[in-house]
């Protein structure tokens, strides 16, 4: 864990080909996401992102999950790539699900009713930095992860499996391992069609 974090965000890519290994024990994973939530900040301080961390036969289960749920709904013909990517992702050493509590969202609504449209936003807002921070921890752990939004069609079943409380809102899946294989490359838009600067 040596790099600094400029050079964090710029090794920092989406792995689809990961394997089930760890250059860290599984407790000093949870340092890490224990880490994010203890410091990654969040509007009026609501705290309002709730972690799963799954591993092992968990973080298999999640993708079982999701591949049921999408054999369901996905054409047989269109179904052998998405089993491929799935199988992909539970080939991983673990899941981070990213949720936001919608019991804290309301609370702060009543609170500061003049703000009260604006929490959901705010929440979407440190969900994120809760995702980018921890990609970065993964990254300069030595793992490749992913982004994933088979939300909302796994919410139920995932609630009900690790008997997660209602009000817990699903935003993302993060699947990570050690990289078996280069990322694709990155390409970016022009700076100049995406920054402005005026002094």
């Amino acid at each position: 864990m040596n790099k600094s974090l400029k050079e964090c965000i710029a090794a920092r890519r989406t792995y689809y080909s990961i394997s089930d290994n760890s250059l860290l024990k599984d407790e000093e994973i949870e340092r890490l996401v224990e880490f994010a939530l203890k410091n990654v900040p969040s509007a009026f301080n609501s705290q309002s992102t709730r972690i799963v961390l799954l591993l092992n036969e968990h973080h298999k289960a999640l993708w079982q999950i999701t591949k049921d749920v999408l054999r369901e709904i996905v054409s047989e013909k269109a179904f052998s790539a998405t089993e491929n990517k799935i199988n992909g992702f539970a080939k991983g050493y673990g899941t981070i699900l990213f949720f936001e509590d919608n019991d804290t969202i309301e609370r702060l609504q009543k609170s500061f009713p003049s703000y009260a449209s604006a929490f959901p936003n705010y929440s979407e807002h440190t969900s994120g930095m809760h995702q980018f921070a921890l990609w970065m921890l993964l990254e300069d752990a030595g793992f490749g992860a992913s982004l994933q939004h088979y939300n909302p069609i796994i919410d139920q079943k995932v609630k009900s499996k690790w008997d997660l409380p209602a009000s817990w809102r699903l935003i993302a899946q993060m699947p990570f391992g050690i990289p078996t294989a280069e990322p694709s490359q990155k390409s970016c838009e022009p700076i100049e069609n995406r920054m402005k600067v005026f002094k």
